[in-house]
Parts: C-alpha cells; structure tokens; sequence
C-alpha cells in the first residue's frame, strides 16, 4: 500500500506543472523556447503545406486526422512486410506474414500496441524503431489533439452562427490539426521521452544498435550450445511506450523481462511513467479552459475511481481468500511480487498503457475482472486523448440523465443537448456492448477458433479480456490464448478500430454542434455540473454503463473463476 501511495503521490508531484506547461503549448501562449522549437516546426509546417495561423472546421480537423492516419498505416504496413530488405535488421529477422503485419500496424496506429508476436524475434531495429517507437510518439499526441479540439469546442465564445440562430458547426473553429500534433510531439513528448530514455539508460536498459552477443547456457540439459541475446535501442521505445500511453513491449515478457526493467528505480519510473501524461492532461484542463472548477471535477472523478481500484487490486491480489494459493505467483516476478504486480496491473489498466511486468492470466480471478471493469470504463484516468473523451461522453450523458431526473431540458454550459446529440452518444454507448458481446461469442461458440489453453471460466475470462483491451485501445492480455491466427489478425483489428476513431470523432462533432448554438446565460436555475453532488451522479452513470451492462461477462468469467477456486 506504501508503494501505490508514493507512486501516485510522485506521479501528481510531476504531473501538475507538466500540465500547466501543456496548457501554455496548446494555446500559442509565447515561451522562452520559442526560438529553439519554431526552428524545428516551422520547417515541418512548410513539408506538410500548412499555414500555422490557419484555424479549421471540425470538418477539415477530422480530414485532416483520418488522412494521417492513412498515410502513417501504409507507410508502417509496407516496413513490416519488406523488413528482411530492409536496412538495421543485424539479426536477419523475415518480413511478417501479411496479417499479423496488419494487426500490428492497426494496433500501434490505434494507439493500443496490442501483440500477436514476440518483438525481438519478429521486428527488426528499422521496424521497432519507425513502426513501434515512431507511432508510439505520434498517436497518442494524434488523440490528444481531438481531445484539445473538442475542449476548445466546448468552451469556445459564441461565434457568428450562435448569435444569428444558424446553428451552423462549420462556423466554430476548433483548432489546426497540423499545428496541434506537431507542437505537442516537439515541445511535450518528445522531451520527455528523452529524458526518461536517458534515466532509464542508466539503469541498464539497452541503448544500441549493434547485434546482440552470443552466450553460452550455464544448463547443457537445456540442449542449446549457445544463445542469442537480443539487444537494440530498448530504452527508447520503452520511454515512449510509458509515457504515450502505448504499452507493448521490446521483448516478448515485456516488463518482467530484466533487460527491460533491470532495477527497483527503472520499475517505479515506468510506472509513474504510465501515470503522468494521463494526469497532466487533466491538470492542463483547467488552466486551458479558464475553469478550473471542471478541471477539479474531472481530477476529483478520476482520482477517487482510480484509489479505489488500485486498493481493490491490491487487496485481491494479495489479501484476498484466493490470493493465498502460492500457485498465483505463477507468471509474475519474484523481485516484484504480488503487490508491485497488482500495482502495474491497476495502473496500466487504469491508463490505456497495457505494458505488463507479471502475466495477467496469472492474476487472481478477481483481480483479473478488475482490470477488465477499468478498461470498460476507459475513463479512470484513461488513455492520452481517448480518457478525457471518454469522460466527456460519460459528462455529456450525465447531463442529459439529470435534466430528465428534474424535467429541465438539459443543458451544458448554457447551451441545450438536444436529440441529435443524444443520438450520436447514443450510438458510442451501444457501440461498446455490441462489439465486444458479439465477437466473444462467435469466437466461444465456433470450435477451434479461441485457442484457449484453459476451458471453462478462465477460458471465457481469456477470450472477452482480449476484446476487452482491443476496444478499450490498452493491448495487455491475459495471453494463453493462440492469438496469432487469421481470426484473432482480423477480429481484433477490426475492434481495434471501432474502439479508437468513433470515441474521438464523435465527441468534437457533439462540441461543435453544441458551440453552434446560442448561449444562454447561466443562472440559479441551471444544472450546476462543478458540485460534489453531480460528481457523484457521473460516478454513478459510469457504473451503470459499464460494470452493469456487463455483469452476465463478469459473472461467467472472473466471478464464476474466483467462485470455483474456492470450492476446490
């Protein structure tokens, strides 16, 4: 309990200032650095033909993402498939099979790094270093850029449609893409993962980019007579695998692996790695929007969700009545131990982070249905871009559940959410159910398909956690699944990317619909969202769309697992 204490005491040191730094880089304020950062941007913006002054429509800020994100996939797509060709690839490793290249692309593009193979055997350096580590910087900055855009929605004044009753979104600007993603890779992570590169280099994480040595084994039973030992720039892609919110790993163990997390302070950096961004997002709310009231009511929500799942892991994992068979530890570090892996656990699954340093189909099956409810929730501090929309789809439904509850039209910030704006959430919160219900039960009821290596509950357990964390764009899994087959490729990359680019679309378009229209002054008789009181009501609503629509799942997975072992 100490250590998930210090950490998040640690995280939130670091991520306050972070925050309000954030803040100043999204709204142009003039810096210091200035001179140093436009002598890096200015170039980019004249490569990708944008004028920087050039504010756009959620139209065009939309375009522009989706043709990103077409470009950056092709280009991955074809590195993948042509790596044998390519250069930096000293331990000869094939091009991937076209459908795991696919998966793998759509994964890190998604920002989830969800992996059907092993890193050090499957990628070469090239590969890991413009597919994994290259998206690993610049999706995540992708989704905070809408979510930024729908803040300035949000808050946006009045513009000319407001006034005149048009209700026309075209006329709200919402920001420049181009300019958004660019200044936050160069003045926000960029820098930050150099830094934590840098402290984690010291720790022993490999920085190169010769061949690995080989090695004799010390047990000739182990019929090898000698080893490869995988090296690479490591350092750097776990760097941005933490502080992106990306998750994956260099090696296949990932960060149980020593040579990826060799010492106790690389263990406790990557952890606070995977916290800061999230929060310093949440910190910069207040001072980007001007009401810092808000920023406290998203801060209050996900703080207090999160201690309470970080305690509840902590307590099944390693207090609880199944917690005392020593066959748990099982898949987990010795020098972690139980608590350190439920801390990871708690947090990388809190944060669309998926980056593991135990084996989560090794967790106590309460444990496991825990991370489960907190990527259904995707909002417990949630991924960099994706959880702050997330909680803004939970803020708006919240909304709209209390105007009903005290027959008001309801209203956020003076302006009215009307049927088509419920009807877009609407369609996000049906969405979810949908896609995981319905591919978990094709893959449980056509035989062959699951590859489980346990039938039964923790079999039904292994199949929804991995749709789970494929929608939720986290990438952890309970793995004992055969999930490097066609179905699993194509299953998962299709949620992958339900679960990714209608929560971040749709959210700007209900902002800027809601920008569009006119503002009503606000008095004593409009719903008051900055309370404790409707702080509690959003708490609730996200309890009910997640943990209870869900229940049936839990039930026959993790509860039904956990109830079994005690009988035995």
């Amino acid at each position: 309990m100490t250590e998930m204490l210090v950490i998040i005491a640690a995280s939130l040191l670091l991520a306050w200032p972070l925050g309000l730094y954030l803040a100043r880089v999204m709204r142009g304020t003039p810096m210091k650095v200035d001179v140093l950062f436009h002598w890096i941007e200015k170039p980019l913006y004249r490569v990708f033909g944008v004028d920087p002054s050039r504010s756009m429509s959620w139209r065009g800020y939309v375009l522009a993402f989706v043709l990103s994100n077409v470009v950056v996939a092709v280009l991955t797509q074809a590195v993948f498939m042509t790596q044998a060709w390519l250069p930096l690839n000293p331990d000869q490793i094939p091009n991937m099979r076209w459908d795991t290249a696919l998966h793998t692309m759509i994964s890190f593009l998604t920002n989830t790094n969800q992996q059907h193979y092993s890193g050090q055997a499957q990628l070469s350096y090239l590969s890991q270093m413009t597919g994994i580590t290259g998206l690993q910087v610049v999706t995540p900055m992708m989704g905070l850029a809408l979510a930024v855009a729908t803040l300035r929605a949000l808050f946006a004044r009045a513009p000319q449609a407001a006034a005149t009753g048009t209700g026309d979104d075209r006329q709200v600007a919402v920001g420049n893409y181009y300019v958004d993603v660019v200044r936050l890779c160069v003045r926000f992570l960029l820098p930050l993962c150099l830094v934590w590169t840098l402290v984690l280099t010291s720790q022993g994480v490999p920085s190169t980019m010769t061949g690995g040595p080989q090695a004799t084994p010390i047990d000739a039973s182990a019929g090898m007579a000698e080893q490869k030992l995988p090296l690479g720039p490591v350092a750097a892609m776990v760097a941005a695998k933490q502080l992106g919110a990306n998750g994956g790993g260099w090696y296949g163990p990932n960060s149980s692996f020593p040579l990826e997390n060799p010492t106790p302070l690389s263990n406790a950096l990557e952890i606070v790695g995977i916290l800061l961004v999230p929060m310093a997002v949440i910190f910069m709310i207040g001072a980007f929007t001007g009401r810092r009231r808000f920023g406290a009511l998203v801060f209050s929500c996900m703080l207090g969700m999160s201690l309470l799942s970080t305690g509840a892991m902590m307590w099944s994992e390693g207090h609880s009545a199944s917690a005392a068979t020593p066959l748990l530890m099982e898949g987990k570090e010795v020098r972690f131990g139980a608590d350190g892996t439920a801390l990871w656990a708690a947090v990388t699954t809190q944060v669309s982070n998926g980056s593991v340093n135990g084996m989560h189909d090794s967790l106590a099956p309460l444990s496991g249905g825990i991370a489960m409810v907190n990527m259904l929730v995707s909002a417990i501090w949630g991924g960099i871009g994706c959880g702050l929309q997330q909680f803004i789809v939970y803020l708006l439904l919240g909304v709209f559940l209390a105007g009903l509850m005290t027959g008001r039209t309801p209203e956020l910030f003076g302006r009215k959410l009307e049927t088509p704006q419920v009807r877009l959430l609407a369609l996000l919160v049906l969405l979810q159910p949908i896609t995981l219900l319905v591919f978990t039960a094709i893959t449980l009821a056509v035989p062959g398909l699951a590859g489980t290596s346990n039938p039964g509950f923790h079999g039904i357990s292994q199949v929804f956690y991995e749709y789970v964390s494929a929608y939720a764009n986290n990438g952890s899994g309970f793995e004992g699944l055969g999930d490097a087959t066609l179905w699993w490729n194509l299953s998962c990359s299709l949620v992958l990317l339900l679960g990714r680019f209608p929560l971040l679309i749709i959210p700007l378009v209900v902002a800027a619909q809601l920008a569009a229209k006119r503002q009503a002054p606000e008095s004593a008789g409009s719903l008051q969202i900055e309370t404790p009181t409707f702080a509690l009501t959003l708490v609730s609503v996200i309890v009910i769309l997640t943990v209870l629509q869900f229940m049936p799942a839990l039930v026959l997975g993790p509860i039904a697992d956990h109830l079994s072992l005690g009988l035995h």
